[in-house]
């Protein structure tokens, strides 16, 4: 692996928790305010590749720290936590059929939550809308290919992170959504190709964290605010009690 292909290639949470760890540091230090931390501490979690990651702490003395090549990362030891990458071998189920169709006419219709997306799923909506939310669904199969026919009317496809996605449709005065083709996924992770046809309508793919895990970054963050917050004030408490203590020295 070249040096000149690391910034391109996608980060992982390891790798944006010690980004996380360096901006928490530099608050502490006073080098950042808690605006700019906020602001950072999103944008590490929206940061996708080594590059976006580097330039949020590239101001900083640490700076980022330089990530280890993928094929040099080790994988969790046997009976550890449950990550997302040893997690998918239980979320394709080939003994289970699946759904395999939605329709909205005139109307909507959506498939979320924990359910299975059938090997071939097939969406049909005419001056309607659906939508499909991957993110805690099962596979019936580690490729699943979704036909979309959408006239005057749309489809929005949800995936989680690690699943790959390739987008084959036609789009006839409409459009299909291509931006997370080409990303790479994980080990094991199921692959899901998007089809069809958009007249005067479109398909949009995007990838958003799983709702469980969005609220547990949003607590931790909510956490670090709250013992930062503390720790600066019993730091102006110290600093009051030193300069008190010198005076009455005096």
């Amino acid at each position: 692996m070249t040096d000149e292909r690391l910034p391109q290639l996608r980060a992982s949470d390891a790798d944006r928790e010690r980004v996380v760890e360096i901006l928490r540091d530099a608050l502490a230090e006073g080098r950042l305010d808690m605006a700019e931390f906020d602001e950072r501490f999103d944008t590490t979690y929206k940061a996708r590749t080594y590059g976006e990651l580097e330039r949020i702490t590239a101001d900083l003395p640490a700076g980022a720290p330089a990530p280890a090549p993928p094929s040099l990362r080790k994988e969790p030891a046997a009976g550890g936590a449950v990550g997302p990458v040893t997690a998918w071998p239980e979320r394709i189920r080939p003994d289970i059929q699946g759904s395999t169709s939605g329709v909205g006419i005139m109307g909507g219709f959506e498939r979320k939550g924990r359910w299975t997306i059938g090997r071939r799923f097939t969406a049909i909506c005419c001056m309607g809308g659906g939508e499909l939310d991957l993110r805690e669904a099962n596979f019936a199969a580690p490729e699943v290919e979704i036909s979309v026919f959408a006239l005057m009317g749309g489809v929005n496809v949800i995936v989680p992170p690690g699943v790959e996605v390739e987008t084959r449709g036609l789009g006839i005065m409409g459009g299909f959504d291509s931006r997370e083709d080409g990303t790479p996924g994980e080990p094991g992770a199921p692959r899901v190709i998007v089809t069809g046809v958009a007249l005067m309508g479109g398909v949009g793919v995007e990838r958003k964290l799983p709702k469980e895990e969005r609220l547990r970054l949003k607590a931790e963050r909510r956490e670090d605010q709250l013992r930062l917050r503390s720790e600066r004030r019993e730091e102006r408490r110290r600093l009051r009690d030193e300069r008190r203590g010198r005076r009455e020295l005096e």
